[in-house]
């Protein structure tokens, strides 16, 4: 069974800001909960062609994932895909303004991979809602209208 899972939040943070962050692989430590480190395998830079090492901890395992972008359009989408590792895997994070407002972004994260069952999409889908809120709580935190 191929896992594809989708995930959707809103930020109260500006559109630009919040992708120039989100697709910066250096800061998946700090929202994602399961992200352990980032290390940049090319010279460090979001752009087509970069590969960065993901290690992570995931249903009680160690996984190592090199991630290579393959797509950027900058504020708008990353696509960066591992094509080795344990688990086959590409991941999309779209933005755009949300309800044509340039304060407020809805951010989508999508990961599809081979190899995988309901019980692993269920786990991903729950990993990603926490990882969304996380980020979301940050960008609001430190960019929403209340931050200073």
């Amino acid at each position: 069974m191929a896992v594809d899972v989708l995930t959707e939040t809103v930020i109260d943070a500006p559109c630009a800001t919040v992708a120039a962050y989100a697709a910066d692989p250096s800061n998946a430590p700090e929202w994602y909960a399961n992200i352990v480190s980032v290390e940049w395998e090319t010279a460090s830079g979001v752009e087509v062609g970069a590969r960065a090492a993901f290690v992570a901890r995931f249903l009680g395992r160690r996984l190592v994932h090199t991630y290579e972008i393959v797509a950027h359009e900058p504020g708008r989408c990353l696509v960066m895909r591992a094509d080795q590792g344990t688990f086959p895997m590409e991941t999309t994070y779209t933005w755009e303004p949300y309800e044509e407002d340039a304060s407020r972004t809805r951010m989508t994260l999508r990961n599809r991979g081979g190899g995988g069952s309901r019980v692993l999409a269920a786990a991903m889908r729950r990993a990603n809602r926490k990882d969304l809120a996380l980020l979301r709580h940050l960008m609001e935190t430190r960019y929403g209208p209340g931050a200073l």
